[in-house]
C-alpha cells in the first residue's frame, strides 16, 4: 500500500489526464451515435399536393402531383401520381350546354378526392388552364366563353380543397410552360445543363419554344426566365389553327374550293367514302367562310405525296418580314439542340410506328400507310374509334410537313426530336410547369446547399473514429503498462 501511495505522489497528473482522455472518448462516442441516428434517421415523409386541370381543345385532362413537404423549393421533387382523362370533350364543345361544362369534371375530381389524404384537402392546389379550345371560343363569342369558364369555378369550388382559379391561358404561356416541365423533369435547371426544346401539338394550337443563341428578333416571341441562379432567354410561338383537328379542317376547306360536291383527297385511305359537312371554325370562317356550309361525299385516294402537297398550302410561305421565318411570316431562328415532342406529337407518330426512324424512313413509311385500303386498315385495328382511325394518314403527313417545312427540321438535326409522353413517371406537357409557376416552387436564385450533405457526412464520421481510435492508443500507452515494472523501478 505505501508503494502504491508513493506511486501515486509521484505521478499527481494522472487523475487529470484519465478523466481528460475519458470525456474526449466519450463525448466522440456519443457524437458519432448522435450524428449517424440524425442522418438516418427512418423519417415518415410528408407530402403536399397540388391539382391541375388542363382543358384542351378535344378533351380535359386532370393531373395530380406531390412532393416531400420538408422540400417544397429543392429540386426535382415534384412528380405526378396520378392522370385522369375527363370522359367527353373539351370544355369549349359545350357552349350550347353551359350548365354541364363544370359537371362533366365530376368523375375526375371525385378521383382527386381519394387519392390525396383527407386532412390535406384544404391545403391542396387546384388550377384549371384553358388552352386553345377556349381561345377559339373567346374569339367568336367573349360572353359565353366567360359562361363556360364561370360554370367550371362554380363547380370546382364545391370540393374541398384550395381553388386557385380557372382561366384561359395564352399560347406563349403553353409554350413555355412546356419547356418548363420538360428541362424541370430532365433535371436541366438544377444541373444547369443545355437545356431542351419543346414541341406541343394539340387539337387546336401548336406551339414551339427552345433557347436560341442568335438574337430572337420578335419581342413578342421572347421570354426571359431566371432559375436556379441562371438567365435562360427562351424563343416561342404558339399558332392558333395548326393543331391536328384544326390543320385537317383548313386542309378541307381549301379543297372545297372548287365548289364541288365530292372531295378525293390523297390524306384518307383509298376505298374511304362518308358523307359529311364541315364543322364550323373560326379557324376556317376566317379564310373560307362558305365552306363550312356545304355538305360533300369524302373519298379516299391515299397518297402520301399529294397529301403532303395539300398540307402544304396550308401554310403561307411567301412573305417573311424578319431575317428569316417558319411560316404565316412569323420569326423563329434556327432551331438547335435537343427537342421533345409530346402531346399529339407522340400519340400520332407512336400509333404509327415512326419515333425511330429518319425523316426518309418516315416519308416512305407515310407512303405505304397511306395507300394501305381503307377496310384492311379497319381489320388492322378493330379496336380504335373509327373517326380517328380515319385521320391518321393527315395527322402522321401533317406532323412531318410541319416539323420539315415549317419548323425547318432537316434530315441532318431529324434525329434531335425525342417524340415523349413521359418524363419518369409524369406527362411532358405544360400543365406541371403551370403548376410550379404559379406556386413559386422553381427559385430565382440557386437553393441553398444542405448543411451537410454525404460527402461531408462520411468525412466528419471518419475524422471522429480516428480521433477517438488515437485517444484509446494514448490512453494504452500511459496506463497499459504493468504495476509490477513501476514497483521494481521504486525498489
Amino acid at each position: 500500500m505505501a508503494e502504491q501511495r508513493e506511486m501515486k505522489e509521484k505521478n499527481p497528473w494522472h487523475r487529470p489526464v484519465i478523466i481528460c482522455i475519458t470525456v474526449f472518448i466519450a463525448m466522440g462516442i456519443i457524437t458519432l451515435v448522435a450524428m449517424a441516428v440524425v442522418q438516418n434517421k427512418p423519417l415518415h415523409q410528408k407530402y403536399k399536393y397540388g391539382i391541375v386541370l388542363d382543358a384542351g381543345s378535344s378533351h380535359t385532362s386532370v393531373y395530380i402531383y406531390e412532393w416531400p413537404a420538408e422540400k417544397e423549393n429543392n429540386t426535382g421533387m415534384v412528380r405526378q401520381t396520378h392522370a385522369c382523362n375527363v370522359k367527353g370533350k373539351g370544355i369549349s364543345s359545350y357552349a350550347s350546354d353551359i350548365s354541364h361544362a363544370g359537371t362533366c369534371l365530376r368523375e375526375c375530381m371525385e378521383e382527386a378526392k381519394e387519392k390525396i389524404p383527407v386532412w390535406r384537402h384544404p391545403e391542396t392546389p387546384v388550377y384549371l388552364g384553358a388552352t386553345a379550345g377556349m381561345r377559339l371560343l373567346r374569339m367568336t363569342n367573349t360572353t359565353v366563353s366567360d359562361q363556360v369558364l364561370s360554370s367550371v369555378e362554380s363547380f370546382l369550388q364545391t370540393y374541398p380543397f384550395l381553388y386557385q382559379g380557372a382561366r384561359i391561358i395564352s399560347g406563349q404561356e403553353e409554350g413555355a410552360y412546356g419547356w418548363i416541365t420538360v428541362n424541370y423533369l430532365n433535371g436541366n435547371f438544377r444541373k444547369a445543363l443545355t437545356t431542351m426544346g419543346a414541341l406541343d401539338l394539340g387539337g387546336a394550337s401548336t406551339q414551339i419554344t427552345f433557347v436560341s443563341k442568335q438574337e430572337v428578333e420578335s419581342e413578342e416571341n421572347s421570354m426571359l426566365f431566371r432559375l436556379y441562379g441562371n438567365d435562360y432567354h427562351v424563343y416561342t410561338h404558339s399558332f392558333l389553327c395548326y393543331g391536328k383537328d384544326q390543320a385537317l379542317k383548313l386542309a378541307l376547306a381549301k379543297q372545297l374550293q372548287t365548289g364541288e360536291s365530292q372531295l378525293r383527297d390523297p390524306c384518307f385511305h383509298p376505298g374511304y367514302s362518308v358523307q359529311k359537312s364541315l364543322e364550323s371554325s373560326p379557324c376556317v370562317l376566317e379564310s373560307h367562310p362558305h365552306a363550312s356550309e356545304r355538305i360533300f361525299t369524302h373519298f379516299g385516294t391515299g397518297n402520301a405525296s399529294l397529301c403532303q402537297e395539300a398540307v402544304r398550302r396550308i401554310f403561307n410561305f411567301s412573305h417573311c418580314p424578319w431575317g428569316r421565318c417558319s411560316f404565316n411570316g412569323v420569326f423563329q431562328p434556327p432551331v438547335e439542340g435537343q427537342f421533345g415532342a409530346f402531346s399529339a406529337f407522340y400519340f400520332v407518330m407512336n400509333f404509327l410506328n415512326l419515333t425511330s426512324y429518319s425523316l426518309e424512313q418516315s416519308k416512305t413509311k407515310m407512303d405505304h400507310y397511306c395507300s394501305t385500303p381503307w377496310d384492311e386498315i379497319k381489320q388492322r385495328y378493330p379496336s380504335v374509334k373509327v373517326k380517328y382511325l380515319a385521320e391518321y394518314c393527315f395527322s402522321g403527313t401533317y406532323i412531318l410537313t410541319l416539323l420539315e417545312d415549317g419548323y425547318n427540321f432537316t434530315s441532318a438535326n431529324w434525329r434531335d426530336i425525342q417524340f415523349i409522353k413521359k418524363i419518369g413517371d409524369s406527362d411532358a406537357g405544360w400543365t406541371l410547369g403551370y403548376m410550379l409557376n404559379l406556386t413559386n416552387m422553381i427559385p430565382a436564385e440557386a437553393p441553398d446547399e444542405p448543411p451537410l450533405p454525404h460527402g461531408g457526412y462520411v468525412a466528419i464520421m471518419v475524422l471522429f473514429s480516428l480521433m477517438i481510435f488515437i485517444l484509446f492508443l494514448l490512453a494504452y500507452k500511459l496506463f497499459g503498462r504493468p504495476v509490477c515494472s513501476a514497483n521494481k523501478q521504486i525498489i
